[in-house]
């Protein structure tokens, strides 16, 4: 996965809607880190790996990606708000939990853990959690970056229909 065209291309989503809704000197971190949370729910949300009391499926892999990009959107939102920025090489492999349910919670812990200390090891570690648990719902980087420029533009669409 290309992380600095990723970049890039977050940077710019973040700067045109930051001066279109005059946002440019506000703090946003916060705000981010909350957007964040709330995607990784909506993503958890559609994988139903929680929902022990229910026998309906999984939404469609489809659909699952999307949030998943959501989720990558904010990751790279916050890690820009941070002044971070870094290449997949410097990604440190590491293990990932038992089930996707205990892996949904490992990065709410890195996501919280991040907003305390607001440091590249644990923006790294957060970030390495999310594409751990993208690799235990089975999506590659190739189909997580194409997703992502397809949901970049989206975004773009929807701040120009006044989203």
């Amino acid at each position: 996965m290309n992380l600095e065209k990723l970049y890039k291309m977050q940077f710019g989503l973040d700067q045109h809607i930051e001066q279109k809704h005059g946002l440019v000197e506000e703090d946003l971190f916060d705000r981010k880190i909350l957007a964040l949370l709330v995607e990784l729910g909506e993503l958890a949300n559609e994988t139903r790996c929680f929902k022990f009391w229910s026998v309906k499926p999984a939404s469609d892999s489809k659909v699952i990606l999307e949030e998943f990009v959501d989720g990558i959107h904010f990751i790279l939102s916050v890690g820009i708000e941070c002044g971070f920025e870094f290449k997949e090489e410097e990604m440190v492999e590491q293990a990932s939990a038992n089930s996707v349910s205990e892996q949904f919670l490992k990065v709410y812990g890195s996501i919280n853990e991040f907003r305390s200390t607001k440091t590249m090891s644990v923006y790294t570690r957060m970030f390495r959690d999310y594409l751990d648990l993208a690799v235990m719902l089975g999506f590659t980087e190739k189909e997580i970056e194409q997703a992502y420029i397809q949901k970049n533009e989206v975004n773009y669409d929807r701040q120009q229909k006044g989203y």
